[in-house]
């Protein structure tokens, strides 16, 4: 009989690209029986921009895709989760019985997948009461999308990133298999637990097979970015300032794929409604369609002096630009900065916090040597190709899951 797996899911939309598109269709694919436990906000569940679904989705168990999607409402978890902070003896009293841990339970799972700090501590109470109560050992896996607590941000005092540390190192002692999304954060699950078996599986989305080799021979620049417009990553301040110094210099194009959450919108000036596009939010698959006439990815990460996951971070829109032969121009990240210096794939400025001047500098400078962005066009590309898509990925998560199973 095939395995089954739990998906175990604290905040994110149930369409997540990685739980849902890529990890839970894969190894539905791979022939593993596989459920989601995912949360409502208000009674709805919610898009990948946060819009919620009303008129889809409604029941509270249902099949889409052939997952089957088991929901709950987030409002009642949110209190007995937060017991995580409390001592350890109080956890099976007051922090395991809440609906996501006990809903996970009743799917009697074998293998149950964890992605966020709050439903690793739901599948550590899943592991204990399905051993007390059920006699049944199952396996826990951590999917670390980021570092929990970030050891620096300063979002939380360092009172409070010391106990969330703390706890996190206890609930680790439950997990079977950490995934990581980049080397660095798995270099910093080894550090603290070397026995701990940890693997890389990145944000890279499938190959795209109609691919054709891009031709930098046009007059014309495009800048893209693709993602969530936001104070982190993506300012919109940034993108008019970039927009306004480029377009007095040559015939250029800014084109947003995605935009702001729900219940808000990109405001373009009067004067740039030509020069920014904006395409809204499109269909995960559809993502390489929109590519095709970008010329330059762009990534800028405001927060990496105060932010580990931000100099650690592989975001999906890195791979999703490489994927189409895009090369990509960064602020200075550690993990992206190494990648793009071994494939030569991009361009990074050598400042944690560039001005728009800064990049504008960098697009216009590039768009003069189009035999650079040929080469790292096709260096991006070959890399995916060779190591990166999630053909590849696909096979390393296949081998975790085997491993699990024979252990």
């Amino acid at each position: 009989m095939a395995k089954k797996i739990c998906m175990v899911v604290a905040y994110h939309p149930f369409l997540d690209a990685r739980i849902f598109k890529k990890e839970a269709k894969s190894l539905q694919k791979k022939g593993y029986r596989v459920t989601m436990i995912v949360p409502k906000k208000n009674g709805h569940l919610f898009d990948i921009d946060g819009t919620p679904f009303k008129k889809q989705f409604r029941s509270k168990v249902f099949t889409h895709e052939g997952i089957k999607i088991v929901t709950y409402n987030a409002e009642n978890s949110r209190r007995p989760l937060n017991k995580v902070l409390n001592d350890e003896q109080m956890w099976e009293r007051q922090g395991f019985h809440n609906p996501l841990t006990q809903l996970a339970i009743q799917e009697d799972a074998d293998i149950y997948h964890t992605h966020e700090y709050l439903s690793l501590f739901a599948g550590v109470g899943i592991k204990r009461l399905m051993k007390k109560k059920k006699g049944k050992d199952v396996k826990l896996i951590y999917d670390s999308h980021e570092l929990t607590p970030d050891p620096l941000h300063p979002r939380n005092s360092e009172e409070k990133r010391k106990l969330l540390k703390q706890q996190l190192l206890v609930m680790l002692q439950d997990v079977d298999y950490v995934i990581a999304v980049s080397e660095s954060i798995k270099a910093w699950y080894q550090s603290h637990m070397p026995g701990l078996p940890v693997e890389v599986i990145y944000n890279s989305p499938p190959l795209n097979k109609n691919q054709q080799p891009k031709s930098f021979h046009s007059d014309r620049l495009s800048v893209g970015y693709e993602g969530n417009i936001d104070d982190r990553k993506g300012s919109q301040n940034k993108i008019i300032h970039i927009s306004e110094i480029c377009a007095a210099k040559t015939d250029f194009q800014f084109k947003i794929i995605g935009g702001k959450q729900h219940g808000s919108s990109v405001v373009i000036p009067n004067h740039l409604r030509r020069t920014i596009t904006l395409t809204g939010w499109v269909d995960y698959h559809t993502i390489p369609q929109h590519m095709q006439d970008v010329d330059i990815g762009w990534i800028d990460l405001s927060d990496v002096e105060r932010s580990l996951n931000q100099d650690y971070s592989l975001p999906n829109k890195f791979f999703s630009y490489l994927n189409s032969g895009v090369p990509v121009v960064t602020n200075k990240c550690q993990e992206m900065e190494r990648f793009i210096r071994q494939h030569k794939c991009g361009y990074v400025i050598d400042k944690t916090e560039p001005t728009p001047q800064d990049y504008a500098d960098v697009f216009l400078y590039l768009h003069q040597h189009r035999n650079t962005l040929q080469e790292m066009s096709q260096n991006g590309r070959k890399a995916m190709e060779k190591i990166y898509s999630w053909e590849k990925m696909e096979k390393r998560l296949f081998n975790i899951y085997h491993w699990l199973s024979v252990n």
